[in-house]
């Protein structure tokens, strides 16, 4: 009976031990992934979600999307392409400040540092690439068409526009994209504040390609919702560089 006794006092700080063991390895993977998924989200990958119609039926309000952050300083740019940018100046209202308790506003830091909330994409935009450096952008022809280095484009894959509508612009325009920039139009296009309506700001319409945040390539929430998100490279497959454009191809400078 002393021996039985004295084995289970023994084995108590044994089982003590083993179970300080098990936190001290449990608090080093959450540390671990934690680290992890911040590298993640500051290197590689982005969480958004979308808090307007611009981009409809491509996106649509509330959708969460995954942003590859690889683009455009590892993997260029390419026209068609669905990006996640600052507001270069001007596109945005100043939204106003949420007042949050210290609790709610502690666990969203921790979500956003991990990359699975996104407080702060009420500060971006979200539009798809039309026109790259040296790109000439018009609209629109006899046919209602958007033409890039003079090779009109057919845009009824993603373009939404009202009943009875053929015009993929209510505007005409026609502007050359600087250096360094990009004109960036939304899927809807008669609901979308984009290039084209910022022309008379710096830049004249075109958006710093520094901008850019990263390439929006899957819609990840809702489940109802998830797929992928292509630039649907046939509709830009006939668009020469902008060095191949004949000098006498008629073609307009717009912007500053």
């Amino acid at each position: 009976m002393e021996q039985t006794t004295t084995d289970a006092l023994r084995q108590q700080p044994d089982r003590r031990r083993g179970f300080l063991l098990f936190l001290r390895d449990l608090a080093i993977i959450f540390v671990v992934a934690v680290l992890v998924s911040f590298l993640i989200k500051t290197f590689l990958i982005r969480s958004f979600f979308i808090p307007s119609g611009s981009m409809e039926n491509t996106l649509v309000v509330d959708d969460r999307i995954i942003v590859n952050e690889l683009v455009p300083d590892v993997v260029g740019l390419e026209r068609g392409d669905v990006v996640v940018f600052q507001d270069p100046g001007g596109w945005l209202d100043s939204a106003p400040e949420i007042e949050q308790s210290p609790v709610t506003a502690a666990v969203e830091w921790f979500l956003s540092l991990v990359g699975l909330a996104a407080p702060d994409s009420d500060d971006h935009l979200i539009k798809r690439v039309i026109g790259l450096p040296g790109d000439t952008v018009e609209c629109c022809n006899a046919l209602g068409q958007l033409s890039v280095n003079g090779v009109p484009l057919d845009e009824s894959a993603y373009v939404k526009l009202p009943v009875g509508e053929s015009r993929v612009s209510q505007i005409d325009f026609s502007v050359t994209v600087p250096e360094g920039s990009m004109w960036v139009m939304g899927d809807n296009r008669w609901n979308s504040q984009d290039s084209r309506y910022h022309m008379d700001m710096p830049g004249g319409g075109s958006v710093p390609i520094d901008d850019v945040v990263g390439r929006a390539f899957v819609i990840s929430w809702p489940v109802s919702r998830w797929g992928w998100l292509g630039n649907y490279p046939e509709v830009f497959d006939g668009v020469p560089d902008p060095a191949d454009v004949p000098a006498d191809s008629g073609a307009t400078t717009g912007g500053e």
